[in-house]
């Protein structure tokens, strides 16, 4: 009896042992890999943060979630073109399964550090022109992204200057030399004001310390201003706009963020969407497709924005024929 108790109880442990052994080796199967990307953003403005946001919010919609299977290293430049490169090798350093950047210049960085690491861009104006993929249908290499340069924006908007404020004569433009994307911008914008008969006057910035004194600068030189996509400007907008807003001129701008912050209009678009897109790229590499495979996206609805507030305090009469296909942000 006592023998036949003994074999029983033996059989059990060895039951149990193996269950133990089987529900541990279930929940090695079942934990989940964490995926690490990494982000480098050359400053800090909305539009920029926008697109951060949207990428982030793509990954979380496709199961990929901060403190649980995602781990994100955020780095932001802060408006020095000397710190991407550090922050570049550091994010590669690091072996991230995927790396963002966001502007021209972090993108530059991130793509002249690594060729095996997956590369993403968005928010660049130019990516053919600034080396970062071969061919906007075929990018090549291990680098996608999108582009926020819809090619009809900048063209639509320099005809509402056109049409909305007629007398216009000169319009003056501020910007940083040192940006690539600021460069194309500017470049485009002087040849539609060319065609629509206005004169561009050009005023550079190297630091958005300097846009203030920039906008003064331009003050009874010119009839209205006009902000390309260019970062540095455009994180120190409120100083464009507080000259403006004193000396009644209207302000036209290069994406629809700076239109809600408390300037005149643009034809826009979304930056949240714009990242969003670009998240769903990632998700598309880390199931397993190369980007060469993906082909460059670009901003798909393009609309103009007004801000009536801003018209008011900018000494603009708003007419219907003006509001009649606009979106009113703002307010």
């Amino acid at each position: 009896m006592k023998k036949s108790l003994a074999i029983i109880l033996c059989g059990l442990l060895l039951l149990l042992s193996a269950c133990g052994a089987g529900s541990k080796e279930t929940a090695g199967e079942k934990k989940e890999k964490v995926v690490k990307i990494g982000i480098s953003q050359l400053i800090e403005h909305p539009s920029l943060d926008a697109a951060r946001e949207g990428f982030i919010k793509a990954l979380k919609d496709a199961g990929y979630e901060e403190g649980k299977n995602l781990k994100i290293d955020y780095q932001n430049a802060q408006g020095d073109m000397n710190t991407n490169m550090p922050i570049a090798q550091k994010l590669v350093a690091d072996k991230n399964d995927l790396i963002l950047a966001i502007a021209t210049p972090s993108a530059q960085a991130v793509v002249n550090s690594t060729k095996t690491i997956p590369v993403l861009f968005t928010a660049i104006t130019d990516p053919v022109g600034a080396q970062l993929v071969k061919s906007l249908e075929q990018p090549g290499g291990n680098v996608t992204g999108t582009s926020d340069t819809h090619p009809e924006a900048i063209k639509n908007t320099i005809a509402a200057i056109k049409k909305f404020i007629p007398d216009a004569k000169k319009v003056g433009i501020i910007y940083n030399s040192g940006e690539p994307n600021s460069v194309v911008n500017v470049k485009n914008a002087k040849e539609a004001l060319k065609a629509s008969g206005l004169e561009a006057v050009e005023t550079t910035i190297s630091a958005s310390s300097e846009v203030k004194q920039a906008a003064d600068s331009l003050v009874g030189r010119v009839d209205v201003f006009y902000i390309p996509k260019d970062n540095t400007v455009v994180s120190a907008l409120e100083s464009v706009i507080t000259v403006a807003n004193a000396h009644k001129i209207p302000t036209f701008v290069g994406e629809g963020d700076s239109v809600k912050r408390g300037t005149f209009a643009s034809y826009g678009f979304d930056y949240h969407d714009l990242g969003y897109t670009t998240g769903k790229m990632a998700v598309e590499i880390l199931k397993g497709k190369k980007p060469s495979e993906i082909p460059v996206g670009f901003p798909e609805n393009l609309q103009l924005m007004i801000n009536k507030k801003a018209a008011e305090q900018e000494g603009i009469t708003l007419t219907d024929e003006m509001l009649k296909d606009a979106k009113i942000v703002g307010e």
